[in-house]
């Protein structure tokens, strides 16, 4: 019963972890280890404001968790709805 509640509790942290900035500038010294939103400031301090690749870039690093929500999408709906239930 628990499980749907779970996954979207999941769901929600991996997508915080995802986009997140500034942990990984603050911990991580090298650019080899940086994560994806490093390296799309990198990418943009390097190449300029060149908007059709940073679109590209940004629309790469999103597919992933647009891939994760489709496939978890019944679950993660059920598990909103099951919060808000009382009883």
């Amino acid at each position: 019963m628990a499980k749907p509640a779970v996954l979207a509790v999941g769901l929600f942290q991996f997508m915080a972890s995802w986009r997140d900035f500034i942990g990984p500038l603050l911990y991580l010294t090298e650019p080899g280890s940086y994560t994806l939103s490093l390296g799309l400031q990198q990418f943009h301090n390097l190449r300029g404001a060149e908007w059709g690749l940073m679109m590209a870039v940004a629309t790469m690093m999103t597919l992933p968790v647009v891939v994760l929500f489709f496939f978890l999408q019944k679950t993660f709906i059920r598990g909103i709805t099951f919060t808000g239930i009382k009883g």
